[in-house]
This record gives structure tokens, C-alpha cells and sequence, in this order.
């Protein structure tokens, strides 16, 4: 048994997560010195743990019903 998130938590928790993870990199990168390339790799590291929690299925975003992947037949 897999364990899913319904996509309206996940779609919270990812915007939760972005804006957290934003939070904390400025807020790193203003108190020390890092280079651009570690910001960018900073980044890419928090964006891979979202993509493999979405692969996962563990999260099940739904873009805040933006993105309506049901077509509806006439």
C-alpha cells in the first residue's frame, strides 16, 4: 500500500515547501558568501526532491485545478 497525499495537501504542501525553501536559501545566501553555482545547485537539489515525491505518486498535484486533465466528451 502506497501511501498518496490527496492533491489539494499536496498542492498546499509543495507551495508550503517552495516558499520555505525560497526563505531559507536567501536567507542563507545573504549571511554567508556562496557562490552563484552553489545557489544553483542549492536549488536544483530542493526542486529534485519535490520531482521524486511527484514520480513517487506520494504527492498527487492537481495545480490548483489549473491544469484539467479530464476531458469532458460531448
Amino acid at each position: 500500500m502506497k501511501f498518496r497525499i490527496n492533491p489539494l495537501a499536496s498542492d498546499i504542501l509543495i507551495s508550503i515547501y517552495v516558499i520555505a525553501t525560497l526563505f531559507l536559501r536567501f536567507k542563507y545566501e545573504n549571511i554567508t558568501n556562496v557562490t552563484p553555482m552553489l545557489s544553483i545547485v542549492m536549488g536544483v537539489c530542493f526542486v529534485v526532491i519535490i520531482w521524486v515525491l511527484i514520480k513517487l505518486k506520494v504527492l498527487n498535484p492537481n495545480w490548483f485545478g489549473l491544469l484539467n486533465s479530464k476531458k469532458v466528451k460531448p
